[in-house]
């Protein structure tokens, strides 16, 4: 790809992001209702291709045992309000009424509570009596520390999800997680991110992880691009990391790594477009925190945004619209591409003649610049 001269000094790549492409229908077309959205994932099989964030306001036991039934998988933050306080809803609502002055603050006052690992353990054990996939995510820093009680409680899919995820973290302070090591000895398959780049996803891949987020800095709740002048746009970093999942599969002979687009995907058009790039699946966090079940009450905010030392994120309103499957598989209320997500990723996949997420990825793609007036 051509380089784009910044200055004398330094050059650049350009980068897309979902805004700046569009898909291009084929001569074929197809009934919407003999299209696929299913995926699998090691031996769990889902009938929506829409894992939702581990974020506390997204994701509570009982939204991710909604969203295990509706078709999807929803990923609890094991190091958020739920695993640090017997009952954090009276927190979730103070959080949802906090003035922007001084939400940051108090948000990290109450993040600084220690996290509970027999709470990790009662969370995960209420979403697996529901019978659904159980699903928890930490972060690298955590997962040595909790990683047994997550593997004991009976978590199905271990995700480690951090702003970004190395194979390689250099520390002079603290052993770092050895992915490769830790990935091996591990029964329950691992979800592995943020990545945005070829070569970092492809160094993730080589650890055995069975799926690898991409992203960084591009969710809505993010402010990483003007706290650390980083930000991966997200219709590149989805493509660059489907080629290295192509050049691993050859590698590795066969092994087929999923990718999962996490951040940058608001409304459904996005979701579709993610797919087209590449994504097996999509991980989304705004979009469904405007559902009524949303444990953050029509707010919305990720973990950067109560950072100790540096918070790279904000908490911000996005509203409620309808219920989780209105958001997911409609009926729509809206034109806007807020509900009916899915619903809106079958109808695209007919209309260029896709029977399944598969083929849905070898869809044409142009450069076409959207912006909203």
């Amino acid at each position: 790809m051509s380089e784009i001269e910044i200055g004398r000094g330094k050059r650049g790549r350009r980068a897309y992001s979902f805004d700046d492409i569009a898909v291009v229908p084929s001569r074929r077309t197809r009934d919407p209702q003999e299209v696929s959205v299913a995926w699998q994932i090691d031996a769990y099989r889902f009938d929506l291709p829409v894992v939702a964030a581990p974020m506390d306001s997204v994701m509570s036991p009982s939204t991710a045992i909604a969203m295990g039934r509706a078709g999807g998988v929803g990923v609890l933050d094991l190091e958020g309000l739920w695993t640090r306080y017997d009952d954090p809803e009276p927190l979730l609502a103070e959080i949802a009424a906090l003035d922007e002055a001084s939400a940051t603050r108090r948000m990290q006052e109450i993040y600084a509570e220690e996290i509970k690992p027999d709470l990790v353990t009662e969370r995960l054990r209420e979403v697996r009596e529901a019978g659904v996939t159980v699903a928890g995510a930490l972060t690298p820093q955590r997962t040595q520390q909790l990683w047994k009680t997550v593997v004991d409680a009976g978590a199905d899919l271990f995700v480690i999800r951090g702003m970004t995820v190395s194979a390689e973290h250099v520390s002079g302070r603290a052993e770092p997680l050895n992915l490769k090591r830790f990935i091996y000895e591990l029964d329950v398959p691992v979800i592995v991110g943020g990545a945005a780049t070829y070569t970092a996803a492809l160094h993730l891949m080589r650890t055995g992880a069975a799926g690898v987020l991409v992203g960084f800095g591009g969710g809505a709740a993010h402010t990483t691009r003007t706290t650390l002048g980083i930000h991966a746009p997200m219709a590149t970093a989805v493509a660059d990391v489907a080629a290295a999942r192509r050049d691993y599969m050859d590698e590795s002979g066969g092994r087929y790594v999923h990718v999962i687009a996490d951040g940058g995907m608001g409304r459904s058009g996005d979701l579709v477009k993610a797919i087209a790039c590449g994504a097996d699946a999509v991980m989304l966090g705004a979009a469904l925190a405007r559902a009524v079940e949303a444990p953050g009450r029509g707010w919305h905010w990720g973990p950067e945004a109560h950072h100790p030392q540096l918070p790279r994120g904000e908490r911000m309103h996005v509203g409620t619209l309808g219920s989780l499957i209105e958001i997911l598989e409609g009926p729509g209320r809206a034109a806007d591409g807020t509900t009916n997500l899915v619903g809106a990723l079958r109808r695209a996949m007919a209309t260029c003649g896709y029977s399944d997420l598969k083929e849905f990825q070898r869809v044409e793609v142009v450069v076409a610049p959207y912006r909203a007036t």
